[in-house]
């Protein structure tokens, strides 16, 4: 199993939403390394969900239920998407701040290259992602 984190903008679609949704097609993605993270994740691998804009935090965590296949949307097969349902919201927000501050977490891609997306994570960043957030890995 892997672990990713994938950011998403609150207002256009939140770990709440995924919530009442119960499933979501994760699309979006156009970002050519981001695409290439992308097509790594399989199904069963944990996510923990991101928000951007004001509320910059890690907010969630879901799980891949289907692995990248070509967004049906569109005619490029280059664009993929997954399939994710939601797990849990964390029992603390983890915010950009901490990443930056934490020494095992300042060594991921969202504080590396924050426009990325799709960032990978080690079992060291998710395990310190719950840590951070109050919870047991």
């Amino acid at each position: 199993m892997s672990y990713w984190l994938l950011k998403t903008e609150p207002t256009d679609y939140s770990f709440d939403d995924l919530v009442r949704d119960r499933r979501v097609v994760w699309e979006g993605v156009k970002n050519p390394t981001a695409l290439g993270h992308l097509r790594r994740v399989e199904k069963g691998d944990t996510v923990v969900i991101y928000h951007t804009a004001t509320e910059k935090s890690a907010i969630g965590l879901a799980e891949v239920t289907r692995g990248p296949y070509p967004d049906p949307k569109l005619s490029d097969p280059k664009r993929v998407v997954v399939d994710l349902k939601p797990l849990r919201r964390l029992a603390a927000p983890v915010p950009l701040a901490t990443f930056r501050a934490d020494a095992v977490l300042k060594t991921t891609e969202l504080v590396r290259i924050s426009r990325l997306s799709v960032v990978p994570l080690t079992a060291a960043h998710f395990a310190r992602v719950l840590e951070r957030a109050g919870e047991k890995a």
